[in-house]
């Protein structure tokens, strides 16, 4: 159990560097981190009380997924670091994290690329806290000895309230298990446990090798089936919702375009290839300015068709796509090619996107993004 004096419960979570003393040589245990005494105290961040996250729920959190144990049988460090921890029944995963200054964008908020790395970390934690291997984002024996990895053909995420810097969020995320691909939901609360966001996500298992996705058999399937909620739980439970709505393919030209875009080594992820992620960056990049300027995403979804590895060139192209109940205005110019401009009664508007190999090469990604009016508060 961790002990910290002196410090509320968020603090505590800044303080391990700061400490002043760390008991002897003995300080990591088999039963976790003994006391450390004097830390610096923080006032930067008033909004962080300790009712966001009582000192027993920070004990409990450290400790609280322990299967994936080091050699001797102890939790890691990191298991002991981590403030996550797997439900009762062991059906779902909760991890609280804090928004950190290199996390957020210039309205001192987090980007959707944040709320997307949280997302892919708390569903890494969670198949770590089983006893997952970390290679290949949680594989289990039986797909490793097959050289198969986890690849994402679809994410759609949706944020309601971005979190600022310094604020506390906690996510919750859990899958149900296919043959032919796997769900992975979440469900993104802020400190007083107010609904902020929501994604869905599918997986499949592609062979490390020949780099074609293959479906699972019934040694796998039951492998991870035990983890999944004996009754179907969806973070978008509502009939018709986005999540689920195709997109299409946006007709080239595009109105507006960014070319050129290299995958560098640092986009890469674990399997070789680059991080869903790293996507999202590239989609925005052909977002027009004036949009960029005066509204926030608000829904995301993409479709993942191929692949993108090291030195691979992208062009990104964005087209406005009407929304229901939306108005089109004449035509303005834009520096990119001619923008359509419309008017919403909720001030919302939608675009298409459309990520290839440069020069008209093959289709990587398609997607479809939805901003609202930032706020004037």
């Amino acid at each position: 159990m961790l002990s910290l004096k002196g410090c509320n419960a968020p603090d505590q979570l800044r303080s391990l560097p700061q400490c002043r003393s760390v008991a002897g040589s003995k300080a990591l245990t088999p039963r976790g981190i003994t006391i450390v005494s004097r830390c610096s105290t923080y006032s930067t961040f008033p909004q962080l009380r300790t009712s966001d996250l009582a000192v027993s729920e920070l004990a409990n959190g450290l400790g609280g997924a322990a299967s994936n144990r080091s050699t001797d049988g102890s939790a890691s460090l990191a298991e002991q670091l981590r403030l996550g921890s797997l439900a009762e029944d062991g059906k779902s995963y909760k991890e609280k994290f804090i928004v950190r200054s290199y996390e957020v964008g210039i309205n001192k908020t987090a980007t959707v690329e944040t709320i997307a790395n949280l997302l892919q970390e708390t569903a890494c934690n969670h198949v770590q806290s089983l006893g997952y291997s970390t290679d290949g984002y949680g594989t289990s024996n039986t797909m490793r000895e097959l050289h198969l990895i986890w690849v994402t053909t679809r994410m759609h995420i949706e944020v309601y309230k971005y979190p600022a810097w310094g604020n506390m969020i906690e996510i919750e995320t859990w899958f149900e298990a296919g043959r032919v691909g796997t769900r992975r939901d979440f469900i993104v609360k802020d400190a007083s446990g107010t609904l902020i966001g929501r994604a869905t996500s599918k997986w499949v298992a592609m062979n490390q090798d020949t780099r074609r996705l293959q479906k699972v058999n019934d040694q796998v399937l039951e492998e991870i089936l035990s983890y999944s909620p004996q009754t179907p739980r969806l973070a978008f439970p509502e009939e018709g919702n986005s999540s689920l709505k195709k997109i299409p393919k946006l007709k080239e030209p595009g109105q507006y375009s960014r070319l050129g875009l290299k995958a560098r080594r640092a986009d890469l992820d674990m399997n070789q290839h680059v991080n869903n992620v790293t996507y999202i960056g590239w989609l925005l990049e052909s977002m027009p300015e004036d949009i960029i300027d005066t509204h926030e995403l608000r829904k995301v979804t993409l479709d993942y068709r191929r692949e993108c590895r090291h030195d691979n060139v992208v062009d990104s192209l964005t087209s406005m796509d009407l929304m229901e109940g939306a108005e089109a205005i004449p035509e303005l110019n834009g520096t990119n090619g001619s923008a359509t401009e419309r008017k919403h009664k909720e001030n919302c508007c939608q675009f298409l996107h459309f990520l290839r190999m440069s020069d008209g090469g093959p289709e990587i990604n398609r997607g479809r993004t939805e901003w609202r009016r930032k706020s004037t508060r």
